[in-house]
């Protein structure tokens, strides 16, 4: 029985010395054949790539010759092409934009003055859309009136809204019907909406004319963004679309509103016929709705790195300057504009380490100064000097962050607004001068210099209308010598290398 047994074991052991055998023998065949091939494929390759050298030396050496002969016929330096200018929509002007403004008769006589504001005769094109016809004079400056179409034939049935938004919805597809000549984009707004019209060429100047596109903005109130949708441009704060958009939304908008006779608005209703063409919102931080109450002090002071497009619900909100009315308040702000409408609110944060000070800019609005420093992470957060549309709402119903405006009795900030503007032709400066707020402050006991021993503050900047083709970064500025005691001056500028908002 022991023999039996031992017997395949060893033909196992025969079996497997000749397997291990065989394994290795073919092994040594295939990486041989593997290692021919690499060999002869390496040849192949050196063979193209010195073939490809020996063209591309060639084509150099032509283009050699071209750069030869054009620098005979031309003998201006070759500079290099601004990446901007090779954009679609670079070269846009005001001229290619068409405003649609909405409005009221009932309400015209007061809205038209903020309209005589912003609007540019003989520049801008657009028209006004009211209800009924009204008695205007050429002399007024103002675009062109018209009454808009009949919309009873719509159903509406939202009971908390207006059949007007039936109206104003579609002054896009009534504005594009009238077949304006070499329009890229069509703006609309409100008739209480003020559009800073050199900032609406820079912001549409970035995008493809030729595409579709939606821009605007949202509202300040989550609430309301909550209620209507993140996805809308609230139309009280300005919306552009882009001529081939208007062209698609013609062909389809009265189809597509009367799919939603319940949504309470004009905008929803415009976002809705985008929803259903497929176009996103393009969000711009400078389209502003302004679904607040209160002073814009906070949200001018601490503007988003980017060009002031428009503001809106002027006769809700405070004056913007506190010592003039709602229309002279706009008049003041715009007059900066016509210097560096590209820098309008434009902050820039500084201190006065002498004087332990932390300094905000907001240029072509305000300056504030506190006592201590404050750090530009909180001076960038706009300060709450406003209440939320829903007023029962609490501190984190806004769309940003923002902050206590004053943290202690000694920093409630001293506002200087803007007083006047003057443009330097010699030194290329514009020289703004602000002057003190008349408010009250608590008493202080720290022993730091106080802000009140100023009367006026002088800000000089150069304009930089080229600004927004860069990077967004925010201004610096410094505190120079000032010639007469009780006068503050700050220059405000380009950041320079290694220079930065800190002390």
């Amino acid at each position: 029985m022991s023999n039996i047994i031992q017997r395949p074991t060893a033909i196992s052991l025969n079996n497997l010395k000749s397997s291990i055998t065989f394994l290795f023998t073919t092994m040594l065949v295939v990486y041989l054949l593997y290692s021919f091939r690499i060999i002869f494929n390496k040849n192949e390759s050196v063979n193209v790539d010195i073939a490809s050298k020996q063209s591309l030396d060639t084509t150099s050496t032509n283009d050699v010759n071209l750069d030869a002969n054009s620098s005979s016929t031309n003998d201006q330096p070759s500079c290099p092409i601004d990446e901007f200018d090779e954009l679609p929509g670079a070269d846009t002007e005001v001229k290619h934009i068409v405003f649609g403004i909405a409005g009221s008769a009932e309400l015209w006589d007061d809205r038209k003055e903020y309209i005589k504001q912003w609007w540019k005769p003989g520049e801008t094109r657009g028209v006004v859309w009211l209800d009924t016809n009204v008695t205007t004079s050429n002399k007024e400056g103002l675009p062109e009136i018209r009454v808009s179409e009949d919309t009873s034939d719509f159903a509406y049935t939202n009971p908390e809204g207006n059949r007007a938004a039936l109206r104003i919805s579609r002054v896009v597809s009534e504005t594009f019907r009238l077949g304006k000549k070499d329009v890229r984009w069509f703006v609309m707004g409100d008739d209480d909406t003020v559009f800073v019209v050199d900032n609406v060429v820079r912001v549409l100047s970035k995008y493809d004319h030729n595409q579709f596109y939606y821009i605007g903005g949202i509202s300040e109130s989550h609430l309301q963004n909550i209620h209507f949708s993140y996805s809308m441009a609230f139309g009280g704060g300005g919306f552009a679309i882009s001529y081939p958009l208007a062209q698609e939304l013609e062909k389809m908008q009265d189809k597509c509103i009367q799919r939603y006779p319940g949504l309470y608005a004009s905008d929803d209703r415009i976002q809705a016929c985008m929803a259903e063409l497929g176009v996103p919102l393009s969000r711009e931080l400078g389209f502003h709705q302004y679904d607040i109450y209160g002073s814009l002090l906070g949200l001018l002071g601490s503007h988003p790195v980017a060009p002031l497009v428009t503001l809106h619900h002027l006769d809700v909100i405070d004056p913007i300057f506190p010592e003039m009315n709602r229309v002279d308040s706009i008049r003041n702000l715009l007059d900066s504009a016509r210097y560096d409408s590209a820098s309008l609110i434009q902050q820039s944060i500084c201190y006065d380490q002498r004087r332990f000070w932390s300094i905000s800019v907001s240029w072509g609005y305000a300056v504030q100064i506190t006592r201590g420093i404050i750090s530009p992470r909180e001076l960038e957060r706009p300060a709450r000097t406003f209440l939320n549309w829903y007023k029962g709402a609490d501190l984190t119903a806004y769309t940003f962050n923002t902050r206590n405006p004053v943290r202690k009795p000694c920093q409630k900030p001293y506002v200087f607004y803007m007083s006047t503007t003057r443009y330097d032709r010699n030194t290329n400066e514009v020289i703004g001068i602000y002057k003190p707020h008349n408010e009250s402050h608590p008493k202080c006991y720290w022993k730091t210099t106080s802000p009140e021993t100023i009367d006026s503050v002088v800000v000089v900047k150069r304009p930089d209308k080229d600004r927004w083709r860069k990077s967004p970064r925010r201004d610096c500025c410094r505190v120079v010598q000032a010639r007469r005691r009780g006068s503050l001056k700050i220059w405000v500028k380009n950041c320079d290398e290694g220079e930065y908002s800190g002390l």
